[in-house]
């Protein structure tokens, strides 16, 4: 009888033991905050020239390597020198707290990162990609916003939002 007791109670610490583990995977599985990708097939990498009034970027169709075109208005928004600057570029998922940034692919970012090479010193920057609204008083990101044919940039200047849209040329 004592050792049909001690299965019972076996077997009941062993029920509620995988239980607690069965909940906190789940528990942590909702706590992550991971972007969610579309389910087709992912694009093709942008290749070619995307030009705005601002300058041009040019990708090689690797899904790395850019040239970007700087003119004077881009250059106050990107921080550098007008010229052209070779370098890398990732779409990202934006902000995920608390992980921050993914890579992800361009019909589902949020952002693009850009490390160019200015003249030996490395520069990094993170874009945010979304529309302006017509009054510029407020700015969207969302799925779908970068395709193939276009790529929008979103900034604010002074409270007021703006979009520099580059399409493929």
């Amino acid at each position: 009888m004592r050792r049909k007791i001690l299965i019972f109670v076996l077997f009941v610490l062993m029920s509620l033991f995988l239980s607690a583990c069965e909940q906190n995977n789940t528990l942590d599985s909702t706590l992550d905050n991971y972007p969610l990708e579309p389910d087709g097939p992912a694009p093709d990498p942008h290749d070619g020239v995307y030009v705005s009034e601002y300058g041009s970027l040019t990708f090689n169709g690797d899904d790395e390597s850019i040239t970007v075109q700087i003119g004077k208005e881009l250059a106050q928004l990107f921080e550098l020198e007008e010229g052209e600057y070779e370098g890398s570029y990732i779409f990202l998922s934006g902000n995920l707290p608390p992980h921050g940034s993914f890579p992800i692919r361009y019909d589902a970012a949020h952002e693009l990162q850009i490390d160019l090479d200015n003249n030996g010193t490395q520069y990094s920057k993170v874009f945010d990609i979304g529309v302006a609204s017509e009054d510029g008083k407020s700015g969207s990101v969302g799925l779908n916003t970068v395709t193939y044919e276009k790529i929008p940039l979103l900034f604010k200047d002074d409270n007021h939002f703006f979009t520099v849209l580059f399409e493929k040329k």
